[in-house]
């Protein structure tokens, strides 16, 4: 029995991916959340909105990349992504002044908004594979490890070696300032504090006299840094690929769902929820158990519940338990 190498195996396949993946729902999340709190519907481009700010993001990395512009031991990415969301927050305003805004006036239902947005879904989809391909992209530099298992073989003299990976850490980093300043914002600010009277009653809203478009507009630029700050963390610690974006809105909205939709709390703590049920149910467990148990008694087996091909199978399971069960989330968020 190893007790140590198998916590190392441990947090090297479970915890710290799970951490980071974790963080990286949990900001879309929060973007999904928003829209449906303030403008009160599902937003289903929302994970094609972080594909075309990722791209967005890349093509302005290559352009600094070719200047000689770098960022030491971080990617150089981290000082192209507010080139991203600018660009990204015009996309979608421009969106909504073309598109949301008419079905806002007429007050349509919420799913005529949820149909709206899969149509934009659709064509933003297709601008980023016309533009960027269709092809895995990596676009990470800098240092690549914060911790490497080399050197943690040669620290310790342990079998197995802790690999932390710079691109898990930053994401951890990253998305903890980002909540920390969004939470700030909404707790804050008049603008916040607006956005929030908005969501909790329209009508009364605007008799204090809030203005609607304004409310509106902030809404979107928050949705924009969002999404698009969490789709750069998804490709840096992964790859870029257009399809794949696509994938993640389902266990974003899992996330959500989860969480409470309309509470960003809830957004935060469904992003954990999934992440780590995604990857606990699809990690061969093998390794880690025959470090845990006496000698003899490792299995033969992978120990492996779903293969990573169907991981998004996980967050479509949780979501329909929570939509029976308990349809306004473990925070209590509005009803779905």
């Amino acid at each position: 029995m190893d007790l140590g190498n198998a916590l190392v195996v441990f947090l090297n396949f479970v915890f710290v991916p799970g951490l980071a993946y974790g963080a990286q729902l949990a900001l879309g999340a929060l973007g999904v959340t928003l829209v449906f709190g303030v403008l009160r519907f599902s937003n289903f481009a929302h994970g094609d909105t972080m594909a075309f700010g990722t791209m967005v993001t890349i093509f302005a990395t290559w352009w600094l990349q070719g200047m000689g512009v770098s960022f030491g031991p971080l990617p150089t990415a981290l000082i192209a992504l507010p080139f991203g969301i600018a660009v990204t927050a015009a996309v979608v305003l421009a969106t909504d002044r073309g598109v949301y805004r008419f079905y806002r006036r007429v007050r349509a239902a919420p799913v005529i908004f949820l149909i709206v947005s899969a149509g934009v879904m659709f064509v933003m989809n297709a601008l980023v594979r016309f533009f960027i391909g269709v092809e895995d992209i990596a676009f990470a530099d800098g240092g690549r490890f914060v911790v490497s298992a080399r050197e943690w073989r040669e620290l310790t003299g342990m079998q197995e070696g802790l690999a932390i990976r710079t691109t898990q850490a930053l994401t951890l980093g990253v998305a903890i300032v980002a909540v920390a300043l969004l939470f700030w914002f909404l707790n804050r600010t008049r603008t916040g504090k607006s956005m929030r009277a908005y969501a909790d009653n329209e009508d009364l809203a605007l008799l204090s006299g809030i203005n609607p478009e304004r409310v509106v507009a902030v809404t979107w630029i928050i949705t924009a840094a969002l999404a698009t700050t969490a789709g750069v963390l998804y490709g840096l610690d992964k790859s870029f690929k257009a399809f794949t974006y696509f994938q993640l809105l389902l266990p974003i909205f899992a996330a959500a769902v989860v969480g409470g939709l309309g509470n960003p709390l809830g957004a935060i703590a469904g992003g954990f929820v999934i992440a780590f049920s995604e990857v606990a149910v699809t990690y061969a467990w093998r390794r880690v158990a025959a470090y845990a148990l006496p000698e003899g008694w490792a299995p033969e087996g992978l120990m492996q519940l779903l293969s990573t091909d169907y991981k998004f199978a996980v967050s479509f399971a949780i979501l329909i338990v929570v939509l029976l069960f308990k349809p306004t989330g473990l925070f209590k968020g509005k009803s779905t």
